[in-house]
């Protein structure tokens, strides 16, 4: 196992002015990681997307910490107006930007689901050819830059296991796979160890991340806790100080053959490098533990 870091995790301090995207580069080399992992970037005023990407490449380099993954959204139903070819070129073009990242991966969204009148007309089933078709033509495209893209249990909709390996059975190519967030399925309210079982034979890449889970049935203030989609609530946590079994769901990715970076995500209350340093600190011990 080798340890990564998301640029989400880290956002709080970009938020606050207290770090630049670029600058979190450095600082998450500084903080013990081994990679870096962008989920979306925000070009400069003024600056193309592809140009900003090779800037933060370069920075990269000249720190010696590696960009690995790239995150973006997307949606298939409602993304581009509506228009699927649209937001599959829209597509192709962050796959441009990934490639001048200097990654070998990239995850994309599929949609967050139907809205409004079409919510109660439509379901998932109605969604997964048009879902199908679009992951395939990006991963295509993307096959010819030396990327590999994949679906994350993610937004909701698309979020639950088998959903995840209906997508990806349903796209059927070879450059295409999942990234198996180990915390995500409880925002479906599945049990993270039988949902990761049942993706991580899939698995592109992988992320560590960590809830509080209380039901609804306990929940007496959701301050800063947010609803599952069965009513339930979440809170981030620093991982291994939350709910999600992360030993056992590593473990599982771990013995499906995977041996690739593993991204810390932190989106809990305290703060952001506190949460990021016991985070990898977790990761450590679960690598000793299972001679990873």
């Amino acid at each position: 196992m080798k340890f990564a870091i998301c640029s989400y995790s880290l956002s709080s301090l970009v938020n606050k002015g207290e770090k630049t995207e670029k600058e979190l580069i450095s600082l998450a080399k500084e903080l013990g990681f081994e990679a870096f992992e962008f989920s979306e970037i925000r070009a400069p005023e003024g600056i193309d997307k592809i140009e900003y990407a090779r800037e933060l490449c370069e920075e990269a380099l000249r720190v010696g910490i590696p960009i690995v993954q790239y995150s973006i959204g997307a949606d298939f139903i409602y993304g581009s107006d509506g228009n699927l070819e649209k937001e599959i070129e829209r597509l192709k073009y962050e796959v441009d930007v990934a490639e001048a990242l200097g990654v070998q991966g990239m995850r994309h969204d599929t949609t967050g689901g139907y809205k409004g009148e079409d919510a109660e007309k439509y379901t998932f089933a109605d969604a997964l050819p048009r879902i199908i078709e679009g992951c395939r033509k990006v991963s295509e495209y993307a096959k010819t830059k030396g990327i590999k893209t994949m679906t994350e249990n993610h937004g909701y909709f698309s979020q639950d296991s088998e959903r995840v390996k209906a997508i990806v059975e349903g796209v059927n190519y070879g450059n295409f796979g999942t990234l198996v967030d180990i915390g995500n399925f409880l925002c479906v309210d599945e049990a993270p160890e039988k949902a990761v079982a049942v993706t991580a034979p899939y698995a592109f890449y992988a992320h560590a991340k960590d809830f509080c889970v209380k039901s609804k049935e306990e929940m007496l203030s959701p301050d800063g806790f947010f609803k599952t989609r069965g009513g339930n609530y979440l809170k981030g946590a620093i991982l291994g100080h939350g709910d999600v079994p992360v030993l056992e769901c590593l473990e599982i990715v771990k013995n499906n053959g995977y041996n690739g970076y593993v991204t810390l995500e932190f989106e809990g209350l305290e703060e952001a490098k506190m949460g990021c340093t016991y985070g990898l600190n977790t990761l450590k011990a679960i690598k000793e533990k299972l001679n990873w």
